[in-house]
């Protein structure tokens, strides 16, 4: 009896060791940043150079797959329900290697070009405009979705993409239409980590983070920052804007995004009413980040470009 006491003993001193080795090891794993986490120094400057809305239009591939050539823009985002998705798709099964994620569509925001559901469209019926359509703005359709439904046609969008053969890398959303309320969050959330992807999300979001973080677990992977450019910035200071960005990068992870197409008839034809983020911005977009001075700025600040896939890896582990 005393045998076998000694040796129940011991046997609880080793779990218990056990137990405080897994708590030390998982606090310290929290403190590593994110860039220690993918096996960088601390103060590495990693970028993701991220193209939005592939899928939506010809020009928008097309512009953005040269993009793809310089070895300078290294990930994007596919719009599923978009009339150009067969074109990125073949990319995609063509190029396996490719960082592609996909761009969550729950709107449809251009006048005169429009696009609807994956599923039935009487199956989310709160998701439509009169038309038939999604709605135009992220903030109406944020208001008037069924959170439901919403779930319906992102994991509809995302098993048509796999039947394409797209194997996404991660999961953001087209005008941050998932973002707008905690209910559709958590809705993304869910997704997401069914399918063991990251989604698009940054610690620098400041008052926006705070309403989402109590659906983030320490098992998430988000980013340290995301970096775009807005329609304050005069056409004449988009390569300034940019620069100055990239010469005040932080260590840590961050992503810029951009929204690359040639500045031709197809895309006027498109964004015709529609300015911000239409065919000249994309057009200005897609020359300064595939440009000398971009690859130039990336060298002499020591930035190492990274990719989704990587983040996702973390996941997968």
């Amino acid at each position: 009896m005393k045998h076998f006491s000694k040796i129940f003993c011991l046997l609880l001193k080793i779990f218990s060791l056990s137990a405080f080795l897994s708590v030390v090891a998982s606090v310290q794993a929290q403190d590593r940043t994110l860039a220690e986490r993918l096996g960088y120094p601390r103060d590495a400057k990693l970028l993701i150079v991220h193209a939005d809305d592939l899928g939506m239009a010809h020009s928008v591939n097309a512009a953005t797959l040269k993009a793809f050539e310089t070895g300078l823009v290294n990930s994007g985002s596919i719009m599923v329900p978009c009339p150009w998705l067969p074109e990125i798709a073949a990319y995609a099964r063509a190029n396996p290697q490719a960082d592609l994620g996909l761009h969550l569509t729950l709107t449809s925001e251009w006048t005169h070009f429009r696009w609807g559901p994956v599923m039935p469209k009487d199956r989310v019926t709160s998701l439509l405009d009169k038309d038939g359509y999604f709605r135009l703005t992220e903030s109406e359709a944020a208001q008037k979705a069924d959170p439901k439904e919403v779930e319906l046609e992102i994991r509809a969008q995302i098993e048509r993409a796999k039947a394409l053969g797209i194997v996404p890398t991660h999961l953001d959303s087209h005008m941050g239409t998932l973002y707008q309320t905690k209910e559709l969050f958590d809705v993304f959330l869910r997704v997401a980590r069914e399918y063991k992807l990251p989604v698009r999300v940054a610690k620098d979001w400041g008052p926006r983070i705070e309403v989402l973080q109590a659906s983030l677990t320490p098992n998430d992977v988000f980013i340290d920052r995301i970096l775009d450019i807005n329609q304050r910035v005069a056409p004449q200071d988009w390569a300034k804007f940019y620069t100055d960005a990239i010469r005040k990068l932080q260590p840590g992870v961050t992503e810029i995004v951009i929204h690359l197409a040639y500045d031709d008839g197809e895309m006027r034809g498109a964004t015709f009413d529609h300015p911000d983020w239409g065919a000249a911005w994309r057009q200005r977009d897609f020359d300064f980040f595939t440009s000398d001075a971009f690859r130039k700025l990336l060298q002499e600040n020591q930035i190492k470009l990274i990719t989704w896939r990587e983040l996702g890896k973390l996941i997968a582990r």
